[in-house]
């Protein structure tokens, strides 16, 4: 079975691979042996991530770019290839949040959060994707949703936006890459504490989430690592692409 999430030799591009979740996911990738470019705004924070990953006997560096800033994100490709030659998994993982309620948004917030979560991840991919196809080696796509994508969640409401089109787009481009073996999904995490949500984590709102949850906890980053290597390995998962894959404690089987 370690076959199947063998990930020797691949180079994984970690985009947001510097945040709580982005970070895990990229250890992940890393442990089970792929070489990875740790991508992100806070250069000391890919930093420490990288330090984790080698001292756990990985292979990565830190580069740093901002998604919302393609410019940036076009002059750190060609620096990983550089360092690489190229790259079979990317993981999306960039994110940014608000609590914004709707009737108090303004044009400029909603671009803010849309041009991280939304615009930078899907010009982002197609700078990396280009590289994919010319490569002809096939390769993984692993954008990171959210629970709030599929069941709009209150005090989220542009966050919500940006991630339900993130589910159209994996879908769109799961299609549109098929035919160079390049396959794409994404992962909707449930509740996971990170530096994004803890403004929005009040003791009534955590309660709401408990009561929605099944497994009655928030979810440890840790576990998020198995979805990340089982949708990177062209072993364990050649056959999926386009598929939502939902971590997140049963959350999205509650109603009421």
């Amino acid at each position: 079975m370690s076959k199947l999430f063998d990930l020797t030799g691949k180079v994984a591009v970690a985009l947001g691979g510097n945040s709580t979740l982005g970070g895990s996911m990229a250890k992940g990738l890393a442990e089970h042996g792929a070489k990875v470019a740790i991508v992100g705004r806070n250069l000391d924070t890919a930093e420490e991530v990288v330090k984790e990953i080698k001292n756990a006997g990985g292979e990565a560096k830190a580069f740093k770019a901002d998604v919302s800033d393609l410019s940036t994100v076009e002059s750190v490709a060609t620096e990983i290839e550089e360092w690489s030659g190229g790259w079979d998994i990317l993981l999306n993982a960039p994110g940014m949040n608000s609590t914004t309620p709707y009737l108090e948004l303004t044009t400029e917030e909603w671009d803010k959060i849309m041009d991280v979560n939304l615009k930078g991840i899907v010009f982002a991919t197609q700078i990396f994707a280009k590289k994919m196809v010319e490569q002809q080696r096939g390769g993984s796509i692993i954008n990171i949703s959210s629970v709030s994508s599929t069941t709009p969640l209150s005090k989220v409401f542009t966050y919500s936006a940006s991630k339900a089109a993130i589910n159209s787009v994996t879908q769109y481009l799961a299609r549109e890459f098929a035919p160079h073996n390049i396959r794409v999904n994404a992962i909707i995490p449930g509740f996971f504490p990170a530096e994004q949500n803890r403004k929005i984590l009040s003791e009534d709102r955590v309660q709401s989430i408990m009561n929605h949850t099944p497994i009655k906890r928030f979810g440890d980053p840790e576990e998020l690592q198995g979805a990340t290597v089982y949708l990177a390995s062209d072993k364990a998962s050649g056959f999926v692409t386009g598929e939502l894959l939902r971590v997140d404690g049963g959350f999205g089987s509650m109603t009421i």
